[in-house]
């Protein structure tokens, strides 16, 4: 990530937990004052307790939310599709959720010598809980999906340093002035990379992160050791593992991998 995706991840992952802390507060005050009415007696510290372990529990989840996200949707899987293994994610996710939470609950009982007790009739509870669970993981899919949506269009190039148009390669006694917007891909070669320039390898000592460093963004990774210029794509083809194939203008066909599906595709 650049500088600037770093910093609205770091304002998405503040507002995210400010938002946890304030939800909280109010779950604590609104329960304190049903239970009031009710005329049933708990403690202020039992019920933050309560809530401190589902929020806990559901935090330990968000990799996961995170993940499914991340790789779940076009053009793996079509949208319905995409929705439907969301949904069903939701049933083994809630269950973790209750799961954690109860044990949490569990130990803080046990410390202090009482007993916790969650189920009455379990099949009901576990389907209330389910209910309630639901809501709370598709806002957690939607922040999940929302932020990382607005960290993508951070993505954009550096402005204060202009990319060279011109690529400077050794060939014995002959140095080749390459225009940047003449290659098409880089392929790395042990200590060195390969160029195609018109029609042409050209063999440059280089690495392929200097090389990648030195062409700036109109190049992509498409593979641990492969670059392409952007501008020369012009069909990209997603295999069912998530490993992809690029087509250049020139009809070249280059393998790429689903690690660096996402670059390619923005």
């Amino acid at each position: 990530m650049n500088g600037a995706q770093r910093r609205l991840a770091l304002v998405l992952g503040a507002g995210f937990l400010l938002t946890l802390a304030a939800v909280m507060v109010a779950n604590v005050e609104s329960t304190l004052s049903d239970f009031a009415l009710a005329g049933v007696h708990e403690t202020r510290t039992h019920v933050w307790i309560w809530e401190a372990t589902s929020i806990l529990a559901w935090l330990t989840t968000a990799p996961v939310i995170w993940w499914l996200v991340r790789h779940i949707g076009p053009p793996r899987f079509s949208w319905p599709v995409a929705v439907g293994l969301i949904l069903l994610a939701s049933v083994p996710l809630s269950l973790w959720h209750i799961g954690l939470m109860i044990e949490l609950r569990k130990l803080y009982y046990a410390a202090e010598g009482s007993h916790y007790r969650f189920f009455s009739k379990a099949s009901d509870r576990l389907l209330y809980e389910y209910r309630k669970d639901l809501a709370s993981y598709f806002q957690f899919v939607g922040f999940a999906a929302a932020s990382r949506w607005l960290v993508m269009r951070a993505a954009v190039p550096a402005t204060d340093v202009e990319p060279p148009h011109i690529l400077k390669v050794a060939d014995g006694a002959v140095t080749h002035q390459v225009p940047v917007d003449e290659i098409d891909h880089v392929n790395a070669a042990g200590n060195y990379v390969e160029l195609a320039w018109a029609g042409r390898t050209l063999l440059h000592r280089a690495t392929l992160a200097a090389v990648a460093a030195e062409l700036g963004p109109a190049f992509v990774q498409i593979h641990r050791s492969r670059l392409v210029r952007r501008a020369a794509v012009r069909r990209v083809e997603t295999d069912r593992s998530g490993d992809f194939t690029v087509t250049l203008a020139d009809g070249t066909s280059l393998r790429g991998s689903r690690r660096y599906r996402d670059s390619v595709q923005d």
